[in-house]
């Protein structure tokens, strides 16, 4: 069984260290755990990795973040990889920092990434991960937050958090996505 797993974020030294990447993040420690490397394809960097019988497609889209939709869309073709076993790891805002969410499907609230493969895709029914980057900002400073580096603090808090992501991704495969949502969120 093949799933392809996005990891969104924002191609480019200027977005490399910030939380709109954790999507990034994510996928960058699960391939090294794994000890698999990204090579530049169509639509953006790509891995693979096996894990229980189980083959990961990991996307990294350089589209940027709003044009999400025609990489993801393209990996999915490509592989034959049916949209339920599609996982889309994203940063959100209204979760406080290293918060994991797994869902099964919903809207985009108010992410474009997940709005743009939403759109693409037609449909909302799909897996996502959602990692908490907090809303420590002042109001109407949500985009110098999303778009901004990560402190000192919040770097010593994230691989532990990011660990825990991969292992939800993983378990996405496995297990299936109503039981890792029963055994990740709330932690």
């Amino acid at each position: 069984m093949k799933y392809l797993i996005a990891g969104l974020g924002n191609f480019g030294d200027e977005y490399s260290q910030t939380r709109h990447n954790i999507g990034f993040m994510v996928l960058d420690a699960l391939a090294k755990t794994s000890n698999t490397v990204f090579g530049t394809k169509r639509y953006g960097d790509v891995a693979q990795l096996k894990h229980k019988g189980r083959i990961y497609i990991l996307l990294k889209p350089s589209t940027y973040m709003n044009l999400s939709g025609n990489a993801v869309a393209y990996w999915l073709k490509k592989e034959g990889i049916p949209i339920e076993n599609l996982m889309v790891v994203v940063d959100d805002v209204a979760l406080p920092l290293g918060t994991l969410r797994v869902r099964y499907k919903g809207s985009d609230g108010g992410h474009n990434g997940l709005k743009s493969i939403i759109e693409i895709m037609a449909t909302q029914d799909f897996a996502r991960l959602r990692f908490g980057i907090g809303n420590d900002f002042p109001k109407g400073y949500q985009v110098e937050h999303v778009l901004g580096k990560w402190t000192a603090d919040e770097l010593l808090a994230l691989p532990e958090r990011i660990a825990i992501a991969g292992e939800i991704v993983l378990s996405f495969g496995t297990i299936g996505i109503h039981r890792t949502m029963s055994l990740y969120n709330n932690k």
